[in-house]
């Protein structure tokens, strides 16, 4: 998919077959797997996820900051498809969970209120796929713009092999990156340097699927 109203199409007429597919992938619990054992995570966040979806990597991030006992953190999430939004809230509705979701292109971010802005951890999953990827950089330097100085993007996005070929890339139309391409596009968007993380043993399923990509606003 190359354009903005035909992946709002597929996705309103698809998030609950979607929700459903991660599901099964057991991706939430392998993001909380991940975010667990992470340095990011600490007290009084400003957090922000970027393509929310139907709200995986949210939860996920909740319940690990629950986990560890941190507290006082603010949540926001923005996504292109007004239907996936409202999936995300009505979960959020019913864990009791505190967010503030608005509807939004990551490649118009300058349309978003004025503080929606100085994020200390910007966090987005199985989004940015989904741009054109000759404005993967311009993206990322979207995200970049709107964080903290001292704050960090974490980007969990699928790679290309000979199973996400067909299972991701064919089925749900996404856009495939080997580390190079990812490299790459984070210098181009202004990110001094980028580090590939791995997902831990208890989420070692995903391993195949996807990078993990962490990149700090500045050296």
């Amino acid at each position: 998919m190359t354009n903005t109203p035909e992946v709002v199409r597929f996705f309103t007429a698809q998030h609950g077959v979607y929700d459903r597919f991660i599901q099964l992938a057991g991706y939430e619990q392998g993001l909380r797997a991940f975010l667990g054992q992470s340095s990011v995570l600490r007290a009084g966040l400003r957090v922000l996820d970027a393509g929310c979806g139907t709200g995986a990597l949210t939860l996920a991030l909740n319940e690990a900051l629950r986990r560890k006992g941190v507290e006082g953190q603010s949540l926001d999430a923005f996504d292109l498809t007004p239907a996936m939004l409202r999936r995300f809230q009505e979960k959020c509705d019913r864990r009791g969970i505190q967010i503030r979701t608005t509807q939004a292109d990551v490649l118009e971010l300058e349309r978003m209120a004025p503080d929606w802005t100085d994020d200390d951890l910007i966090v987005s999953a199985s989004m940015l796929e989904y741009v054109p990827r000759e404005r993967l950089a311009e993206a990322l330097a979207g995200l970049r713009r709107k964080l903290a100085d001292n704050g960090r993007l974490v980007l969990f996005i699928t790679k290309r092999n000979w199973l996400t070929r067909p299972l991701v890339g064919w089925w749900w139309r996404s856009n495939l990156y080997d580390r190079q391409e990812l490299s790459t596009a984070f210098r181009q968007a202004g990110f001094p340097r980028v580090e590939f993380r791995a997902f831990p043993a208890a989420a070692s399923h995903l391993a195949t699927w996807g990078h993990i990509v962490e990149a700090p606003k500045i050296a």
